[in-house]
């Protein structure tokens, strides 16, 4: 285990930066400029529609999908680059590939556009991750996940028109299979002096307060006082 596991650092705060930044600058261009950039999301089966699996995330159809989107996003990618920096980077670009790609394959005959894929494929690999890995921190995560993010599960399936279902469950799949293949340093635990094989309990100094009833012994400071020699040396007179 590497103790600097779940050290903090600047990704954790840069990271979810450039991804909220990435979608909301793609928006205000599409506005500002009186664009559409929908015909570069995902079109499954068709070669062109291929495109969107590296664009597809960037784009949004309406400032409701936009906002839905943003806080979900900064959280989880928030808490993957700081309980799992050794995997980060590699769960979140390749298995944003590979959602999309799934997506390609099995979605309807339409363009498909949103971060919600990247945001189930989060969702997913921290709550199975957490719960793999059998630590209490990552566990605890997981839980908190389930109780934020929970009644995202619905939409993995066909349940609300005008939402891409196929997206959701590509990305929440990719999630679980990532939390399965990946390695990840786990936190270390920290144990206690008295949590050690080695630990005496004679030769703890809290404990040598206490008789083995258990009854507090005062104890009296140590007041020998170091002894002083003095030695005198005699010189004879001269003048004797």
């Amino acid at each position: 285990m590497d103790s600097h596991a779940l050290k903090f650092s600047n990704a954790v705060v840069l990271a979810p930066l450039v991804a909220i930044l990435s979608i909301w600058i793609v928006f205000w261009a599409e506005v500002q400029f009186g664009i559409n950039l929908n015909d570069y999301g995902i079109y499954p089966r068709r070669l062109s529609g291929l495109r969107g699996v590296f664009f597809s995330p960037f784009i949004h159809g309406s400032i409701e999908h936009l906002y839905n989107n943003t806080i979900p996003l900064a959280v989880l990618t928030a808490f993957l680059f700081y309980f799992y920096q050794s995997a980060a980077i590699r769960v979140l670009l390749f298995g944003t590939l590979l959602s999309g790609l799934l997506t390609w394959c099995i979605a309807r005959p339409s363009y498909h556009i949103g971060a919600s894929g990247v945001i189930y494929l989060l969702a997913s690999f921290i709550f199975f991750k957490g719960i793999l890995a059998k630590n209490y921190r990552l566990v605890a995560l997981s839980l908190v996940v389930v109780f934020v993010y929970g009644s995202m599960i619905w939409y993995i399936f066909p349940v609300k028109d005008g939402i891409s279902w196929e997206g959701h469950l590509s990305g929440f799949a990719m999630g679980l299979v990532f939390a399965l293949v990946t390695k990840v340093r786990l936190p270390e635990v920290r144990k206690y002096a008295w949590e050690r094989d080695d630990y005496n309990e004679a030769d703890d100094p809290f404990l040598q307060h206490f008789d083995e009833h258990g009854n507090f012994i005062e104890t009296k400071p140590d007041t020998t006082e170091e002894t002083i020699e003095i030695r005198y040396h005699y010189k004879k007179s001269e003048e004797d």
